[in-house]
């Protein structure tokens, strides 16, 4: 037993260590909107101990007070009903339903993931696009992509559009709040901040095929500082997005296996850059979907277009 007991412990250990370097949940809140949903959570649960405590209190004491062997308790085989234990029975449960009802359309609109956040400092404008198995995220501001990371300055709020690129999928990252769906074709929105500093881990949590349990992220907030050397980085030494590099990005592959297809030495942060994005790129992957054209080299950008024409015009003029 000793083994055994030892045997487990050392096998925590890491899983712990882990956990305390990346936040996991919404019970370790490091925003507001996480934070309230924590909030609404404990209030819930507290409120709907009013009917469940009774419950786990009276029972065993019932069932101790009419046990067979207690002869003092009093037997009525004919009763059958009772209107102060009726009201109470009924009564207080659909008091709670009433209030929980209120609470929580209230709580719903509050917490609107469409609802910015209010702050004295801009948000941070971000593109996600699922694929897969990975998340990418555009700067349309900056002009930079990242995989693998999803980097942002602390104590700034962020105004995320999101789509899929392929099945649908769900973006969350619990210690930040709100899960929303992405979907091809379509644009959903999500508005988050994060009160810190600090890792936190994002994921899809929509079954979509074989590389699903590989399909998460990092998502670390920085300070304003880290934040703009992360970007000058990603810009003087991304990897160019390209027609190739895109069309690399579209496969169905993981962070990995599109960091080993661009050739990409695996980073000591897990995050693969990307530099010259169009700030335009989002909306053309929408728009593929309704009409326009699914092409790599158009939804690079202008630049991928141009320089198509260039070379379909010297192919032509060799032939």
């Amino acid at each position: 037993m000793q083994r055994l007991f030892w045997f487990f412990a050392a096998a925590l250990l890491p899983a712990g260590g882990a956990c305390a370097a990346v936040k996991l949940s919404f019970l370790d809140p490091q925003g507001p909107v996480a934070s309230a949903q924590r909030g609404y959570l404990i209030a819930f649960c507290l409120l709907l101990t009013i009917v469940v405590l009774p419950v786990l209190v009276l029972t065993p004491l019932i069932a101790w007070r009419y046990r067979y062997r207690n002869r003092s308790a009093p037997y009525r085989p004919r009763w059958s009903f009772s209107w102060p234990l009726e009201i109470v029975v009924w009564g207080v449960p659909f008091a709670i339903v009433v209030v929980l009802a209120v609470w929580l359309w209230r709580g719903t609109h509050a917490l609107d993931p469409y609802a910015p956040i209010a702050s004295a400092r801009p948000p941070l404008q971000v593109n996600v696009v699922g694929y897969d198995w990975k998340w990418l995220f555009i700067y349309p501001q900056l002009g930079i992509a990242s995989i693998g990371q999803f980097a942002f300055p602390a104590d700034r709020p962020l105004a995320i559009e999101l789509t899929s690129n392929t099945v649908m999928q769900s973006f969350f990252i619990p210690a930040l709040g709100s899960q929303i769906y992405a979907m091809a074709g379509m644009v959903t929105k999500l508005n988050l901040k994060a009160n810190g500093a600090g890792r936190f881990r994002g994921e899809n949590t929509q079954y979509n095929g074989n590389g699903f349990h590989r399909q998460k992220f990092t998502a670390v907030a920085m300070t304003p500082a880290n934040f703009a050397a992360w970007s000058a980085r990603a810009k003087a030494h991304g990897i160019p997005m390209t027609a190739a590099a895109y069309k690399a990005i579209r496969q169905r592959a993981t962070a990995e296996q599109t960091r080993k297809a661009l050739r990409v030495e695996a980073p000591p942060d897990g995050a693969i850059t990307f530099s010259g994005v169009s700030p335009d790129l989002f909306n053309k992957i929408v728009r593929s979907f309704h009409g326009g054209s699914a092409d790599a080299a158009v939804l690079v950008g202008a630049k991928a277009v141009r320089a198509g024409a260039v070379t379909a015009n010297r192919r032509r003029a060799a032939d």
